[in-house]
This record gives C-alpha cells, structure tokens and sequence, in this order.
C-alpha cells in the first residue's frame, strides 16, 4: 500500500494529495489499485479475521477515514462495493453491519428455487447422513485439497410445501468443519450456512453453478419420489470463503414441477 500522500486518489478514485494509510498497517506489494480498492481490501482483511464479527456494527465512515487517513468518500465508495456484494449491510439511520446468513433476506441468495407464483416457499430440511471420509480426486480438485484429504459428506433433503423437492450431498473441507456431526447438525435450529458462519468461522460469500437437464437415476429417483428417468434439474456448487478459498461442493438435484430456477444476473 503506497501512503505517500502525493500519490492517493479522491472520493471518485482520482489523485489527490492528503490521504493515506495508517502507518500501522502492515505493509504490502506495490499496487496500482485506485485507493478505495485498497481500502475494501483493508475491510475485508478485517473481516476474514474476524475483527467484526457476522451481525455486528462496523465502525463508521469518518472513523474509518480517521484509521486509513483518507477521505470519507473513499470508504464510502469501498463500503458501496463491499455491499454490493453482500458482505456488509447498510441500515439507515443505524450504521453498516457485517452480513450473515442468518438474516431472511440472505437465506435464499444461495437458495434459487422459486415456486411458479414467484414467490419464496419456506422449506424443510430432513437430514439423511453426515460423515467423514477420504476426498476422491473430483472432490479434492474442487475444494483445493489433496487425494485422501478428509471430507466431510452431508446428505439432506429440502420439503416444500410437504412436497420433497431437493436432494443435495454437500462435501466440505474435514480440517475447516472439525467436529461436525449429525447429532450437532440436527440440534441447530436455523439455515445451514449460519450454521457454518457461527460455528465454524466460514462465511460464504461467492458461489460458481453449474446446471443441466439429467433423467433421474434409480437412487435419486427414490429419494424424490420419482420414477427413474423422471426430469430433473441438476445444479452443482463451488462455494467461496474470504481469499476466493474453495470451502464447499454442493450437488444438488432439484424436482422443478411447480418451481423454477432464478438467478440474477448483473
């Protein structure tokens, strides 16, 4: 981080003389960034360590202009992005707060299935197991672990309206979830990845899909209450932690009779 005051930029990502970095961050590789990246670097650098916590306040816009010595228009601009992207909300007249997956508005942003009146059905989640074992190579290559590493493999299904709707197997990284277990998984009353922001210190912040038209194997078919071959949406999820680390492979097989798959896109 440069912090000679000669070489910052302004509220709109312009030079300006006078701002800065506090002289007690650590320092880093020269970067040609415009300074409210630099400063949504910082932020979440705080975040991933756990500075502030999912749910809590975060200092305000002048305070933390005071402690990167630059302008409030540039932390402003940084929280905007930091917002943006579901990191940081914004409630007025109270401050900016750190996200977390506990709140309703959050629960089906990794959610997408939508019933045909666009609305959004709550559901219910019916463990079937959660063990540990030894990665594959598949599931090592997209959690960035090594052949052999332990997992840990969750099965559920997802009830909608009485109607069983969703398979899912959820693989995750056994070093990061130490501990696990169905008992502990079937006692947390609230969305599974709240579960794993609270409990474990692992927010999901990004995710990558992947969706396709499949027949329903005999296995799955029986699980969905359907008859093999039955159509079926099939959606597998590389889910992302802070420093873009891979923490989840979720594969999912959804029954859209009466539901579609939205996302949204910008």
């Amino acid at each position: 981080m440069n912090s000679n005051p000669a070489n910052t930029t302004n509220p709109n990502g312009q030079t300006a003389a006078g701002e800065g970095v506090s002289a007690n961050v650590p320092a880093a590789s020269p970067t040609f960034s415009p300074l409210y990246q630099q400063i949504k670097g910082l932020i979440t650098q705080s975040l991933e360590s756990g500075e502030w916590k999912p749910g809590e306040i975060i200092p305000s816009e002048v305070e933390l202009a005071a402690r990167y010595k630059v302008s409030q228009g540039t932390v402003r601009k940084a929280i905007d992005e930091l917002a943006a992207e579901n990191l940081l909300v914004r409630r007025q007249g109270k401050g900016t707060f750190v996200a977390t997956h506990n709140e309703d508005r959050a629960q089906f942003r990794f959610l997408r299935l939508l019933a045909d009146d666009g609305a959004e059905h709550p559901h219910v989640s019916r463990l079937l197991e959660c063990r540990r074992l030894r990665a594959s190579a598949e599931i090592a290559r997209q959690l960035d672990l090594k052949p052999a590493d332990p997992v840990v493999l969750i099965k559920r299904l997802l009830q909608f309206d009485g109607e069983v709707t969703v398979l899912d197997e959820i693989w995750l990284p056994g070093a990061v979830f130490r501990g696990l277990t169905l008992e502990r998984l079937s006692e947390y009353k609230g969305p599974l990845y709240a579960m794993f922001e609270t409990e474990f210190g692992t927010r999901m912040i990004r995710a990558t899909e992947k969706i396709r038209a499949v027949a329903a194997e005999p296995s799955v078919a029986d699980l969905l209450h359907v008859p093999p071959g039955f159509p079926l949406l099939s959606v597998e999820r590389v889910s992302y932690t802070y420093g873009d680390r891979p923490v989840e492979v979720r594969r999912g097989w959804y029954v859209t009779t009466g539901y579609y798959y939205q996302n949204d896109l910008s």
